[in-house]
């Protein structure tokens, strides 16, 4: 695939589905793409810088031959390799901008997880003072409702007690009239 500074450009990732950011896997593979095409044209450029250099030795053995003849046969050997020069140092540029662009994605990732993260704290430490006030609350009326029943309580046990000793009363004095009208001599 032959890789141009505008595929580069106009390259777009798509967007994770659990965490801000790039797809890591999809921005590795574009990279893996721009090495493949930097080896390429390095490859391509060093085998022009050959053929340019067996070009001028056999320019030089002749001897008579001028810089004119050499290009006019080999048209192809001048402009590929100012071409093969300019194409790698637009694929170094590339590759410069695709790293430029990958560290600033990861330096926007970075920051949103932080931001992330802060947000969690903040939330959490909200649900943790919720829970503890709506706990606190709780406390607070059952102690309440405590104190109430305490007081029921302490109020049915003096009930009890009078209850208690009015029946015992009430009880003694049948027993002892049921005696006076049993034994009435005992008057």
């Amino acid at each position: 695939m032959a890789l141009t500074p505008e595929d580069v450009v106009n390259k777009r990732f798509q967007p994770t589905k659990f965490r801000e950011g790039y797809d890591q896997d999809e921005v590795d593979d574009f990279l893996d793409e721009i090495v493949v095409e930097l080896r390429r044209l390095t490859q391509e450029n060093e085998e022009l810088r050959q053929r340019a250099v067996a070009l001028e030795s056999r320019t030089a053995e002749t001897g008579s031959v001028t810089a004119a003849p050499v290009t006019a046969p080999f048209p192809e050997a001048a402009t590929p390799s100012t071409d093969a020069l300019e194409e790698a140092q637009s694929s170094n540029s590339m590759l410069q901008l695709a790293r430029r662009l990958h560290e600033e994605h990861v330096r926007e990732g970075v920051a949103k997880r932080d931001e992330l993260i802060a947000e969690g704290h903040v939330t959490a430490s909200k649900i943790i003072a919720d829970a503890e006030s709506s706990a606190a609350a709780q406390i607070a009326k059952y102690k309440a409702e405590i104190s109430v029943l305490e007081t029921k309580t302490n109020e049915l046990r003096s009930f009890e007690a009078e209850y208690r000793l009015s029946l015992r009363s009430y009880i003694e004095k049948q027993l002892h009239d049921l005696e006076s009208t049993a034994n009435p001599s005992a008057k």
